[in-house]
């Protein structure tokens, strides 16, 4: 908004135009030079605000001067305290550039110009001083929010690592990826998103390793974001995901501090949204979605059969209740004789097919791990617990559904609750059912068909640029020591190659070699061998 090049009141014309605006309207309408203009200003902006407080005081042989803040957003003993050194200095200055440089006590203070900027600043938790005689402010960085503390993410926990985990305030959460990765080449770009929110977004990646296109990629979508407000990362994480309709998440979240500096320290870009513990990791793959930072933290064997365990259960979880359906339907000559007598005899009394039992199954099975989740701790654990006993139980009496189908249903259940991101597993539960339709029409020949659409739909994803089933699809050898394997440090000396990132190398190649040549503990007893004859 500009001002008009007639000759008027721009103060009474300012409260005559703007009555409720956001701050994008405010943007380029500079501070006015008068005190009194612009406390009369923020009054109207801010009437019916009462958290909104206006604090004028006067500094000793000096000019009068206010501090503006959001009672509750700011430090209360820091502010009293710059307050009392404008107040109390003797040889008191009404010059901006003095006050900024040699009157307040503050560590952080930057200088604005314009009515937009400064109620960012304030609305966000700065303390905003207007000095008279000045068409420039200062804001003071002396945030004292409530927010929570730091305790071990419910989502991400371990038995080994880390217990620490992000919280809501977003200057929080950077420092503790700061702690993990002490260095310059962390970057963090600030942005602001949200109309009416303008919520605090922090881009991080590490200079010098991150590809600069994907950081480049990433700014503009979120800069591009024209949205009356975001409450949560999930509004972003929507926003600038490459497909829109794909069940399967492009982009990863986690509330780990460690989870997101290994994602760093391999080329990825970090999104920071304040008010939410979410961080987002782009580019993502699949691969990525079936992976928990505490494969890193145990010893190889023990991860790599983790991660066999894991994948064979996404299987489990995907097809096991399209396969039953399929072979008690058309195939029933793939089971063994007790086995197929057996379950002919539980489903003798079954008024339903299959595929009727089956949908009802999952659907109930779907409900009560949706009231687990809903209810209070105490009382959601007993409820999806007992409720799936004594649903299944008393369906089994009532000769609703068979025995077998309930034995399926918690298995399939179960092979979901290994997968070590929820949105993943989310996508998996939704596949099931259009491949038990699938196994219903054409037995095992639908659900292959199903199974091929949706390999077909993920090697045609693409998360910022790289492709979805990387490394498998396209084909990268290499990286694949870190996919169906958990290979030792010793054997990950190059980070991903596929995410085209600039520093291949992140350990020295050396490394290995050289304790091979020192026969590593064998070396060290033979020197203690030989160090005990010499005494004797």
């Amino acid at each position: 908004m500009k001002f008009p090049k007639k000759e008027r009141d721009k103060k009474q014309e300012l409260i005559d135009t703007i009555d409720a605006c956001s701050l994008t309207e405010l943007e380029g309408i500079p501070l006015f030079e008068k005190l009194e203009d612009n406390i009369d200003f923020l009054k109207h902006l801010f009437s019916d605000c009462s958290d909104f407080v206006i604090r004028e005081f006067k500094q000793k042989n000096s000019a009068h001067a206010a501090a503006v803040f959001v009672d509750g957003l700011i430090d209360t003993k820091e502010v009293n305290h710059a307050l009392k050194a404008l107040m109390v200095l003797e040889d008191g200055n009404d010059d901006i550039q003095v006050v900024e440089e040699a009157l307040l006590p503050v560590s952080q203070i930057s200088k604005v110009d314009d009515y937009k900027k400064l109620l960012q600043a304030v609305l966000s938790g700065d303390t905003g001083i207007l000095i008279e005689g000045n068409t420039e402010a200062l804001t003071l960085g002396i945030r004292g929010a409530e927010k929570r503390s730091v305790n071990e993410p419910e989502g991400e926990a371990v038995v080994r690592g880390p217990r620490e985990g992000f919280i809501e305030n977003i200057r929080t959460n950077t420092s503790m990826l700061r702690r993990k990765l002490k260095t310059p080449r962390l970057k963090m770009k600030s942005l602001v998103v949200g109309r009416e929110s303008n919520t605090n977004i922090v881009v991080a990646f590490l200079e010098g390793i991150t590809d600069p296109q994907i950081v480049e990629e990433v700014s503009q979508r979120i800069g591009k974001i024209d949205i009356d407000a975001v409450l949560e990362s999930g509004y972003v994480e929507e926003l600038i995901q490459d497909s829109v309709y794909s069940p399967f998440p492009q982009v990863k979240y986690s509330e780990r501090p460690d989870t997101v500096a290994g994602a760093l320290l391999e080329g990825r870009v970090a999104i920071f949204v304040d008010g939410t513990p979410m961080v987002l990791l782009v580019p993502a793959t699949f691969w990525m979605m079936l992976q928990a930072n505490e494969d890193y933290y145990e010893r190889f064997q023990m991860a790599t059969l983790v991660r066999w365990l894991r994948y064979l259960f996404v299987f489990v979880s995907l097809l096991t209740p399209g396969f039953y359906v399929a072979i008690t339907t058309f195939h029933q000559q793939m089971l063994p004789t007790t086995l197929l007598l057996s379950i002919a005899a539980a489903r003798e009394a079954i008024p339903f097919p299959a595929i009727v039992e089956a949908l009802l199954m999952e659907v109930a099975f779907e409900a009560l791990r949706e009231a687990g989740i809903r209810l209070p701790k105490t009382v959601g654990q007993a409820v999806s617990i007992l409720g799936a006993l004594v649903v299944g139980q008393a369906a089994v009496q009532a000769g609703i559904v068979s025995a077998p189908m309930v034995i399926v249903v918690s298995i399939t259940g179960i092979a979901s609750f290994t997968i070590p991101h929820f949105n993943a597993a989310i996508a998996l539960r939704m596949l099931r059912f259009p491949i038990m339709i699938a196994a219903s029409i054409l037995g095992i020949y639908g659900i292959l068909i199903v199974v091929l659409i949706i390999v077909g739909h993920m090697a045609n994803l693409r998360s910022f640029g790289v492709p979805y089933l990387s490394p498998i699809a396209p084909m990268s050898v290499g990286d694949l020591k870190d996919v169906f394997l958990r290979s030792p440090w010793s054997d990950l000396e190059k980070r991903p190659s596929f995410m085209g990132i600039q520093n291949a190398r992140r350990m020295d190649a050396g490394f290995a070699a050289g304790i091979d040549q020192d026969k590593g503990q064998e070396g060290i007893k033979k020197n203690s061998h030989s160090n005990e004859e010499g005494k004797s």
